[in-house]
């Protein structure tokens, strides 16, 4: 003890150190302004009107859930402080912070409805690029134009082909291949976004009524479908053209039916069989860069109902360049061909994507297929709902509150007051640099709840304060000097002041865990203040206390600083000499 003692300099520029390095960490990104939320700096407000797609009534429960999903999109962590709530009976208000947040506006208008389709042919997908030739299936699973290319000239035929100019951005992309397996450097790749260009972002056309096939193989036959799809769905497939972009399509992707449908950018279009496996059947997607490749590809892993169709379907299909499209909300975000067998259920779609377009396709597909399909969705730019004057005057507030907090504290405690200023000062220090690195890392939002849970920190801080102070006084009354005091009033202290700290942040745990909406966000201030108060109170106030405990000023019981003899209600003061009665003997 008497070591630690004697060395509270160094554990202060320890301290002092540390705090240098954190504010240097956020010196990095030049960003010094913490992002706020939608009741500080106004956002972005998506109404979402839901329906089903067979035309059924739309249920509360079926709501709720999608809410919930659209919230664990959104909010990712639980700290962007985006509120996703229901409105009527069919209904969800999304309202989402700060500016500009186009990449969160496109996940809550993705449905994710994923489904793994077999491709029975593809074409280019304008009317000016399309031979007026009819189009018909080839052994690799495409379209050809008759009398004008042949099977084995077809761009899908090989992926080691380079595609034709109108087809090069989505006939092929990468490749589907096992978890554990490295696609071919060489493959043509394709560049891949998880949200749909203009021209898909409503549902690509298709044909109204699909044709009925009196030839061909069964519909509930994907293999032997795709690779006999029977006349009339060539025929209606060489008669559909992919909708100009801007212009909203007509697709009706219903699993259990073929459909017609469109890459992205409408470059491409694609016949496809009835989905083999569903987006539901997913344990995970997540999004990363294998050892020793350089691009991003995102990872699937499907559970046990749907791992021996996907290795059957992988198996048949592998090195023969037929494709297996992967199609999310009724458009063809990649078309791989199958380079190996699957039979683990862990899967990677490769192609060139960047690292923004890979976390949003996984995060949308980790979260889950939607229950519903939401149609009309309306953003508008919202301003902060709270006027100026009142962010003004409620700022104000808490700044007299803390003015009236040191005041009091440099009235009653007098010198040793200025420990509570200076603690408090870190704190305010610490905590205003973890806001900013949060913002920066997580993409923590500051909301008026958050602030609110970071000034009512203040006074779990100021507590531990008092405990320290008041024990430090209890000791000397007894008799000990003030060296002794604060390192015998420090054992005691420190457990009432880490009891105290533990009942606030189960507190805090307990709300956000619970809570919802801005809650989460007080009560995650909360914890972090609490957090940083006991940093401070260990690394700092105790160090800064031991170390002013070695000037006569504190230590020899100085009218100001706060540890005389009056003020701590005793008549002397150990080593002090006694005061004579006036009028008395000695």
């Amino acid at each position: 003890m008497a070591r630690n003692t004697s060395r509270p300099g160094r554990t202060l520029i320890a301290f002092g150190l540390l705090i240098a390095a954190l504010y240097g960490g956020v010196a990095l990104s030049g960003d010094w302004t913490p992002k706020l939320g939608l009741d500080l700096q106004g956002g972005t407000r998506i109404t979402l009107e839901a329906s089903t797609e067979t035309g059924d009534e739309v249920t509360d429960e079926k709501l709720q859930e999608a809410a919930a999903i659209i919230e664990s999109r959104v909010n990712g962590s639980g700290v962007t402080e985006a509120e996703v709530t229901t409105q009527g009976d069919r209904n969800i208000i999304v309202e989402i912070p700060g500016e500009n947040r186009k990449e969160l506006v496109d996940t809550v208008k993705q449905t994710a409805q994923l489904r793994f389709r077999l491709v029975a042919a593809t074409a280019p997908g304008s009317a000016q690029a399309q031979p007026s030739a009819a189009a018909t299936p080839t052994p690799s699973g495409n379209a050809s134009p008759s009398g004008n290319a042949s099977p084995d000239a077809s761009p899908a035929a090989d992926p080691a082909v380079e595609p034709s100019s109108a087809s090069r951005n989505r006939a092929l992309s990468g490749g589907l291949v096992a978890a554990d397996e490295t696609a071919p450097s060489d493959r043509p790749s394709k560049k891949k976004s998880a949200t749909p260009s203009p021209a898909a972002s409503e549902s690509p056309s298709v044909l109204p009524e699909p044709p009925v096939a009196s030839e061909g193989a069964p519909v509930d036959q994907p293999l032997q479908w795709m690779r006999n799809p029977g006349n009339p769905w060539i025929q209606a497939f060489n008669n559909y053209t992919c909708p100009p972009p801007g212009e909203a399509g007509l697709v009706k992707d219903i699993a259990n039916k073929p459909i017609i449908t469109c890459d992205e950018a409408g470059t491409t279009k694609y016949l496809l069989s009835a989905a083999m496996i569903q987006g539901t059947q997913l344990d995970d997607a997540s999004a990363g860069i294998p050892q020793s490749q350089v691009n991003w590809v995102v990872n699937l892993s499907f559970d046990s109902t749907a791992r021996q169709t996907f290795a059957e379907v992988t198996r048949q299909l592998a090195g023969t360049g037929e494709q297996f499209a992967i199609v999310l909300d009724g458009t063809v975000i990649s078309a791989p061909t199958v380079i190996s067998p699957i039979a683990g259920g862990n899967a990677q779609i490769t192609g060139d994507f960047d690292q923004e377009e890979a976390l949003s396709l996984a995060n949308s597909l980790k979260y889950g297929a939607l229950p519903l399909t939401f149609t009309a969705p309306v953003v508008t730019e919202e301003g902060p709902s709270l006027a100026a004057d009142q962010l003004s005057a409620g700022i104000w507030a808490g700044a007299f509150g803390m003015a009236l907090v040191l005041v009091y504290c440099m009235f009653y405690y007098r010198g040793l007051g200025t420990v509570v200023v200076a603690s408090l000062g870190v704190a305010a220090a610490i905590t205003y640099a973890v806001v900013l690195a949060m913002s920066q890392s997580i993409g923590f939002t500051l909301t008026l709840p958050g602030i609110a849970g970071l000034i009512v920190a203040v006074g779990i801080t100021a507590d531990s304060f008092i405990v320290y102070f008041e024990r430090i006084r209890d000791e000397m009354r007894d008799g000990k000097s003030m060296r002794v005091a604060v390192e015998t009033g420090w054992v005691q202290a420190r457990r009432t002041c880490l009891a105290a700290d533990a009942v606030s942040l189960l507190a805090a745990v307990v709300l956000y865990i619970f809570a919802i909406g801005v809650v989460k966000g007080f009560a995650f201030a909360l914890g972090i203040s609490t957090i940083i108060d006991v940093v401070v109170f260990f690394l700092f106030t105790k160090p800064m206390v031991s170390w002013l405990a070695k000037f006569p000023f504190f230590n020899t019981g100085h009218k100001l600083s706060g540890l005389d003899a009056e003020n701590l209600g005793v008549d002397y003061l150990p080593g002090q000499p006694r005061t004579a009665p006036a009028g008395g003997n000695a």
